[in-house]
């Protein structure tokens, strides 16, 4: 089986890929001198893809409960043998993983015994064993969990947001689900999305380390040449349109917190993009607001200095295909005037413009940051497969870095960052 190797000569890096028979792909990038080994198996199975059909003998369509690819990323560390922490312990192997929105990520990292943890690693992802009464022992302890975090700030802002933001889109949801949706979740629900999200073709393996690819790929055919796959279904992921205006403008709430929390989001109005489109997308919105609010300019110096804000503030931009949003995050004893402070300093910027000498700085300091992350397995690994499910090729993000203009992002400008596609989400601490 051939390789086809892509190189970015500005990173210096190498990334071999291989599509096996049964459609998994596997990238890898070996790091010479390194004395870590790094391995990530993702599924493009997350919290929104709660409504699907499958295209076969007829279409099928399947709405599940909320928290299911969560609840999946849970239970299949209990192997029949045992759970799967313990088999990675034996030989020194640091396991992991974690559901975004858009999937599910299994992971190792290991100095020794390489070859032993990528294989319990394969076996334990493509091993389901579900029960009754383990499903209903997990239910028990993902309940308790979902309890813990609705008292957690940063989470309970962070969804109430997402709540103001979205009236349709899944993305609202949390992504463990509520404690009403988990009781729904049953052995066969889990079978049914396994069987569907986990199958090869729709998964992907990323290795990096001082490893050769030609030596990761014999151990994955070897892996896999002892199982057997059924002919990979049509997916189609069923997400509702929606309307460019918010729920609602504003929500808050009480808990145990010394100051109050504050996200401020801006709801982008696209409702379908992958691939250059954005990427670009993304990289513009992230360096307009690098120039409006980045720690080296004059709105985060004024408000930190008048301690309306402290070190903690941040504005990012998420991008993923169905869904786009600036999310602007503060600890402040004064939440009405910062959030008046951010419309009112977005609104002089669109007036006055963005500074061409403040536009090149701060692209030469992305991409500064961007080739400095490269010197991390964990960097590497876990966005190039985020990107590529998202149709992006990682290696071009510094090139095309390159080519964003200040007139990019005077457009983003002009289209994002509106008032009327913005709501607000306050913590407060108890009143009583």
């Amino acid at each position: 089986m051939q390789f086809k190797v892509k190189e970015n000569k500005g990173l210096g890096e190498k990334v071999y890929h291989t599509v096996l028979n049964s459609g998994l792909s596997l990238f890898v990038l070996p790091k010479q001198s390194f004395s870590k080994k790094y391995a990530i198996f993702s599924t493009r199975f997350g919290s929104i893809d709660n409504s699907f059909s499958l295209e076969g003998n007829g279409e099928k369509h399947l709405k599940v409960p909320d928290g299911v690819a969560h609840f999946l990323e849970h239970k299949l560390f209990d192997q029949e043998d045992g759970n799967a922490f313990d088999h990675f312990a034996a030989y020194g192997g640091s396991p992991n993983a974690y559901t975004s929105f858009t999937q599910t990520t299994y992971l190792f990292s290991c100095t020794d015994f390489f070859p032993e943890n990528f294989n319990l690693l394969l076996d334990f992802v493509q091993s389901p064993y579900f029960t009754e009464e383990s499903v209903a022992k997990e239910q028990g302890i993902i309940q308790q969990e979902i309890r813990m975090y609705q008292d957690n700030p940063d989470w309970r802002v962070f969804f109430n947001l997402l709540e103001s933001l979205y009236s349709e889109h899944p993305v609202r949801n949390d992504i463990a689900g509520s404690v009403e949706s988990i009781s729904f979740i049953t052995k066969d629900i889990l079978y049914t999305c396994y069987n569907t999200f986990y199958h090869p073709s729709n998964m992907a393996i990323f290795v990096t380390g001082d490893l050769s690819p030609q030596e990761v790929l014999a151990l994955v055919e070897r892996n896999m040449a002892g199982k057997s796959f059924s002919q990979p279904e049509n997916i189609q992921r069923d997400y509702p349109m929606e309307q460019p205006e918010v729920q609602r403008k504003e929500v808050s709430q009480e808990l145990s917190v010394s100051q109050p929390i504050i996200n401020i989001g801006f709801k982008d109005t696209y409702n379908y993009l992958d691939g250059k489109e954005l990427l670009f997308r993304d990289l513009a919105c992230e360096l307009m607001l690098e120039l409006i609010f980045g720690k080296s300019e004059s709105f985060y110096n004024r408000l930190y200095d008048e301690e309306i804000i402290d070190d903690l503030f941040s504005a990012d931009y998420i991008a993923e295909c169905t869904y786009g949003y600036t999310l602007i995050s503060a600890r402040t004893n004064d939440p009405d005037r910062l959030h008046h402070e951010v419309l009112m300093e977005i609104e002089q910027v669109r007036k006055r413009g963005l500074n061409e000498e403040d536009f090149n700085r701060h692209k030469r300091k992305l991409r500064g940051e961007l080739l400095r992350s490269f010197n991390s397995l964990e960097f590497i690994a876990n966005n190039y497969l985020a990107y590529k499910f998202r149709g992006i090729e990682f290696f071009d993000i510094v090139d095309l870095l390159q080519d964003i203009t200040l007139e990019d992002l005077e457009k983003m400008l002009a289209e994002h960052l509106q008032e009327k596609y913005h709501a607000i989400s306050v913590i407060k601490p108890y009143s009583g």
